[in-house]
């Protein structure tokens, strides 16, 4: 059954949020570099079908592929450090395997055999992810198993990991566990017990890791490091070091002056695979522009979900994108939309103001008065989505003379729905993947800011809505200064608006932070810092 695809299999232990995506990313970026066909798979072992109906402060941003998957955020992280597009089948669920297996066995397909967790649920994971190497005629698929070592929920995709190293053959997988070291301020001392009882939990499951990545505040310690091998029965030089950087894009650079891209092509079999240099030269360009920056643009993002910065991880990395590409540091200051309304002058003091996307009633009506405190004091403004959205409302309500202008989502029964619910929307009850998901082909008019950002009359952006414009009011918003420069379906949605005598008035119906990668930076962000930076 053996393929000509390798497999890495990266799993974690003591705790969730270790940085699992960020090594796993790593090592894909190391392998891309060394000219391997590389993609990466997460597994989430939730019972979600996918993460489209989970709460971002819970769980972190909902990101969107351009095939219309809403996948967990470490697809985003894959895709920004690969520079390539991820399809939704590489985030792979507890609901996706069940359902699979649930429709074989009504069908009959089963041949009347009792079906069980092995090996018939097993036997799909390992299906689904074989079926991408295939597809893809990959040389190396990383897979990233999502929670921690003994969680109920990981133990069948962990015997299928286990499973296909047995049938794979040991020089064609390897594992590769994160795990972490702390140290206790009192006695600074790097603790080891924490990745000893890790390791023994998944070698109680059958898996013996071969690599151990080991998360710390500072590099591991010799003596830890020699530590965690004797009780891990891993080799010292399998031990990486993988300690706080100034820049998670530093981390493939890290684990590479400790070997790691050797010891993979060793454990593979490969021999005299070297990096080439002009694939290094272009990454570290890239890195170096994050680290060598000096000049400060300060932005305020007002947002719903800004207690967990992760909720809008793909809009931070954007504007880094951006700032590193023009040599600006942008500081960004989280402002919770609810706790702004009456407060709106304290935006002044930033460079500009930026509103990512977010649904429902709370803290709407700050988000209004932000958008319209950006247009009346010359701010410059980026509005993605619910940012769009309001800024249409906003300008509605202080420029149009709409003083009842709203969302139907933030009130169904507004006199002036500026923003109403897509025709097609309505008549759906599932919330689960029933929004206008991924890549749309949008339109833009020349002489815009639109075109002048995108220099294209055609682009295709990933969206994820429910709501639009209400077309009944376009003429109303032309005749009172507000421009829409960009559309789709043929003129049924507006996707761009802007405010031609602004200094930078910008609001996208799509979300342009999915498509920014480190030393690409998405136009309209760059736009955007750039006229911030000239504030």
């Amino acid at each position: 059954m053996q393929s000509e695809t390798k497999y890495i299999f990266v799993t974690g232990g003591v705790m969730s949020g270790l940085g699992k995506g960020v090594v796993s990313s790593s090592i894909a970026k190391l392998l891309q570099l060394s000219n391997q066909r590389v993609s990466c798979v997460k597994i989430d072992p939730y019972l979600n079908y996918d993460a489209g109906t989970m709460n971002p402060i819970a769980h972190g941003e909902v990101f969107v592929t351009d095939d219309g998957g809403e996948c967990d955020m470490d697809i985003g992280n894959y895709e920004r450090f690969l520079n390539q597009s991820i399809p939704r089948t590489h985030n792979i669920t507890t609901a996706q395997i069940y359902s699979s297996v649930i429709e074989s066995e009504r069908r009959g397909e089963y041949l009347g055999a009792c079906v069980q967790i092995i090996p018939h649920v097993t036997d799909a994971i390992k299906d689904r992810i074989r079926s991408i190497a295939k597809s893809e005629s990959l040389d190396v698929l990383v897979v990233e198993c999502g929670g921690t070592v003994g969680d109920i929920e990981s133990l069948p995709f962990l015997e299928a990991l286990r499973q296909m190293r047995l049938e794979e053959g040991s020089d064609n997988v390897v594992f590769v566990h994160v795990t972490l070291a702390p140290s206790l301020d009192v006695v600074g001392e790097q603790k080891t017990k924490p990745t000893q009882h890790s390791v023994q939990e998944l070698r109680r499951i059958g898996i013996q890791p071969d690599l151990m990545a080991v998360r710390c505040s500072r590099l591991l310690e010799t003596s830890a490091k020699r530590k965690i091998s004797l009780f891990s029965n891993v080799s010292e030089k399998d031990v990486f070091s993988c300690h706080d950087a100034e820049s998670i894009l530093m981390v493939p650079q890290m684990l590479y002056d400790q070997g790691i891209i050797d010891v993979i092509f060793k454990k593979f079999g490969k021999v005299g695979l070297v990096n080439t240099s002009t694939n290094w030269d272009k990454w570290n360009t890239i890195v170096n522009s994050f680290v060598n920056v000096k000049d400060q643009v300060r932005i305020a993002m007002v947002g719903k979900y800004v207690k967990l910065a992760d909720s809008y991880v793909s809009v931070n990395h954007a504007l880094k994108h951006a700032g590193s590409k023009i040599g600006k540091n942008v500081v960004i200051d989280w402002i919770d939309s609810e706790e702004l309304n009456g407060e709106v002058d304290r935006l002044s003091q930033y460079h500009g103001i930026i509103v990512p996307g977010g649904f429902g009633e709370r803290g709407a009506e700050g988000i209004i008065k932000t958008a319209n405190f950006a247009r009346e004091k010359n701010i410059p403004y980026l509005g993605i989505c619910f940012g769009f959205q309001l800024a249409a409302v906003a300008f509605g309500r202080y420029v149009c003379g709409l003083s009842s202008a709203n969302s139907t989502e933030i009130n169904p029964n507004t006199q002036d729905p500026v923003i109403d619910l897509l025709p097609e929307q309505k008549f759906i009850e599932n919330k689960g993947g029933s929004l206008r998901l991924g890549a749309n082909e949008i339109k833009v008019e020349n002489d815009t800011l639109g075109f002048k950002i995108y220099k294209s009359n055609t682009i295709f952006k990933r969206h994820r809505h429910r709501y639009e414009f209400n077309q009944k009011y376009l003429e109303l918003f032309n005749t009172k200064g507000l421009q829409f420069s960009g559309y789709s379906d043929s003129k049924k949605r507006m996707e761009i608006l802007e405010i031609p005598n602004h200094k930078f008035y910008l609001g996208v119906q799509f979300h342009p932070e999915f498509s920014s990668r480190p030393g690409y930076p998405e136009g309209s962000f760059e736009a955007f810092i750039q006229a911030a930076s000239s504030a």
